[in-house]
């Protein structure tokens, strides 16, 4: 529901994308802008995300996230023929604050839920859902908007399976172990004991440590970066490649991401290897989009490839800071990924805004170099800060500090 749109864009603009006439196109001058609207309304819950879900459990709020960004995708063709962008825009707003719940509150459950010697590579294979999310979801779109039925049932297909996530996740979700009506005794002590959550007491957020944290600080720099550059990807490529190389990518782009998350889901428990995913993760992005840009437009097959690098080793990033948070301090995850995640998707609004009026004409291949350039820098810089400062210990401030520091006083 998040990524369908950069594809189905260019069929809602597009007369020639399918062969059926009576599916409706329209004559919008802001496609980025559209696209970036959806982060206007992400970037602005996703604090207060995290700590409600720590207060008051995780479920229930996702319930609602999935259940709203459902019903308000099965219903954007119908305001994107009545209200035009705008009202696209509207949508993807609604829906950009909804999933602003999402990742805070998969964090909030992942620090319950995750055993310590296993932490690193269930993040991981959690969050490698995202990607696949997308591996799937933009071929898809790309064939049912070229088919008969037209782009307006690819947001019926996916919001209809938001709503079956929404029932599975009613009947089958819980907070924690504790509160799991079919977990096994055994499997329950092993997880609470491991994190150390025999209790359910709520631990005080310690705001001062974690803002003068430098790992902290890592991930929050590695947070801006991947999104500034992530974003362009996500957004835009579909674009350029339809503009600039005319060729139809949308079925070869997971190939290699899937793969790699595969394979790096084995190896991410240990730091080190956090650290070199954050790097290939990053700079391999980088060093790609550069080259894209310099690329003859006849040198399609060219093309594709380095497309399957620049996303595809992107996927490194999720063993790398995505799953930090729950390393630093498992106890306050969901409130971490808020801090991070949600700012950092500042940078995902101005990229699509920067290609807006960068690229004026979508035809120039020099205009979309910029574009490139500017999101390698981006990618390139936050992976240097990151490699300095990152760390893969449990901080302090993961416990109560109050409680330290009464002891330390006595």
């Amino acid at each position: 529901m998040r990524v369908n749109l950069s594809v189905a864009i260019v069929a809602m603009t597009d007369k020639n994308t399918t062969s059926n006439p009576d599916i409706p196109t329209y004559d919008w001058d802001d496609k980025s802008v559209v696209l970036s609207s959806f982060f206007w309304g992400y970037v602005v819950l996703q604090v207060f995300a995290g700590q409600f879900g720590k207060m008051y459990g995780p479920r229930w709020f996702l319930v609602a996230a999935m259940l709203i960004n459902a019903v308000v995708c099965m219903l954007t063709p119908l305001v994107a023929d009545n209200l035009g962008s705008k009202g696209v825009m509207g949508c993807r707003v609604i829906q950009g604050l909804f999933q602003g719940f999402i990742f805070p509150s998969i964090h909030n459950l992942l620090g319950k839920w995750a055993p310590t010697p296993e932490r690193s590579r269930i993040g991981t294979f959690v969050y490698s859902g995202s990607s696949f999310g997308t591996i799937v979801t933009m071929p898809i779109t790309g064939l049912i908007s070229a088919s008969w039925a037209g782009w307006p049932v690819s947001f019926y297909v996916f919001g209809s399976l938001g709503l079956l996530w929404v029932v599975l996740w009613i009947f089958l979700g819980s907070d924690s172990p504790a509160d799991h009506k079919s977990i096994s005794e055994e499997e329950r002590n092993y997880i609470e004991v491991s994190l150390g959550q025999q209790d359910k007491k709520v631990i005080p957020t310690p705001w001062k440590a974690i803002f003068t944290s430098l790992p902290m600080w890592a991930v929050i720099v590695g947070n801006f970066g991947q999104n500034w550059g992530y974003s362009t990807l996500l957004t835009e490529i579909p674009n350029y490649m339809n503009k600039i190389m005319n060729f139809d990518m949308k079925s070869v782009r997971g190939v290699v991401r899937k793969i790699f998350n595969t394979i790096g889901n084995l190896l991410c428990s240990l730091f080190v290897f956090t650290l070199i995913c954050n790097v290939v993760g990053t700079c391999g992005p980088a060093v790609a989009l550069i080259v894209l840009g310099f690329v003859p437009a006849d040198q399609t097959t060219l093309s594709v490839i380095l497309l399957i690098i620049a996303v595809g080793i992107n996927a490194a990033v999720f063993c790398g800071f995505q799953v930090n948070h729950i390393d630093l301090a498992p106890n306050h995850a969901g409130t971490l990924m808020g801090l991070t995640n949600g700012p950092s998707n500042i940078f995902s609004i101005i990229a699509p805004l920067v290609v807006q009026v960068v690229v004026y004409d979508e035809t120039e291949k020099p205009l979309w170099r910029i574009i490139f350039i500017i999101a390698s820098c981006c990618y390139v810089s936050s992976a240097i800060f990151y490699i300095i400062f990152a760390s893969g210990e449990i901080q302090y401030w993961n416990d109560d500090c109050s409680n330290n520091n009464n002891e330390s006083d006595e």
